[in-house]
């Protein structure tokens, strides 16, 4: 290669490696304008953000609790399994009713059975009885005659007045007959509405001349 050539070719190499720098050097530019362009959008971009209206924040409020008083909402009330039923106690008022009566013989007081008198004889007859009734004996009770001889008495004679529960003697005053021989009379106690009630009481006699 002559010294021509080599110089020509030396300079082309020197042109290449300037069109290749030149090229570079645009290319390193060119990203140099589009890094610049990208700094200053950034300031802009959050000055932005910055203006924009924030949401307001929703203050914090602590739960209210519900007062042990008032049941819950979501509180759903247990039916009862079963309802007690209570029943009344009935006090028994005791109704006043009729009374009862009743008489019992307990002893002779006077003139045994059998004892003997002499004709047209006063006698002095008492027994002893028991109102067993719950009905008191007032004025309004007699002792009727209801078999035998009367004996020179009336047919009905005075109940000696007694409360119910008491004892009471019962007297009556009769007369022997005139003829001899053996005597009974039978009385019994009657209520105000004439009904006898009661063990009998009764003497037996013997007249003898």
């Amino acid at each position: 290669m002559t010294p021509a050539e080599a110089k020509k070719k030396h300079n082309v190499r020197t042109r290449h490696r300037r069109v290749l720098f030149i090229c570079i050097i645009s290319v390193m530019n060119s990203h140099r304008f589009f890094l610049n362009a990208r700094l200053l959008l950034l300031p802009v971009i959050f000055s932005a953000s910055a203006c924009a209206p924030q949401p307001t924040p929703t203050p914090f409020r602590p739960p209210t609790s519900i007062p042990p008083t008032q049941p819950l909402v979501t509180t759903t009330p247990v039916p009862a399994l079963f309802t007690p039923t209570f029943t009344p106690t009935l006090t028994m008022t005791p109704t006043e009713g009729p009374c009862a009566n009743g008489l019992s013989f307990l002893d002779d007081l006077t003139v045994e059975d059998d004892t003997s008198f002499p004709p047209n004889a006063p006698i002095d007859k008492q027994w002893l009885v028991q109102n067993d009734g719950t009905c008191d004996w007032n004025a309004s009770y007699r002792l009727k005659w209801v078999g035998g001889f009367t004996l020179g008495a009336a047919d009905e004679q005075p109940l000696f007045p007694a409360r119910a529960g008491t004892q009471a003697t019962l007297r009556i005053l009769f007369i022997s007959p005139a003829s001899a021989g053996s005597y009974e009379s039978a009385w019994q106690a009657v209520d105000p509405d004439g009904n006898t009630f009661g063990e009998l009481v009764f003497m037996k006699i013997v007249v003898t001349p």
